[in-house]
């Protein structure tokens, strides 16, 4: 079984929707996480309240160019050092210098 790659974590689930429909269309297979647990918001931890786009390891890097070439602007990330929010372009947290980090299996 191929291995699977977070292609972006955060957002809200209509974005989330439009990008996998996009990435789909262009024959990319997309696995939506997180969209059961956006009823639970106010009563999960931050780090639970994200929506999440898995793609196969193999198809990586055309995700990324073809949302790059959208110019869509990534949802902001919190930081699991220091719990900054930073902005979803960063790959290192402004405030501690954490590397941008996906707490998943």
């Amino acid at each position: 079984m191929e291995q699977r790659k977070v292609l972006l974590a955060g957002g809200n689930l209509l974005q989330a929707h439009t990008w996998k429909g996009l990435l789909e269309t262009s024959g990319i297979e997309v696995d939506l996480k997180g969209e059961a647990l956006i009823g639970g918001v106010g009563g999960l931890p931050i780090e639970m309240q994200t929506v999440e786009l898995w793609v196969m390891n193999t198809q990586l890097a055309a995700a990324q160019t073809l949302l790059d070439a959208l110019e869509i602007e990534q949802p902001q990330w919190q930081c699991v050092q220091c719990h900054e929010m930073n902005e979803g372009s960063f790959e290192l947290c402004w405030q501690c210098s954490a590397q941008k980090s996906e707490t998943h299996n």
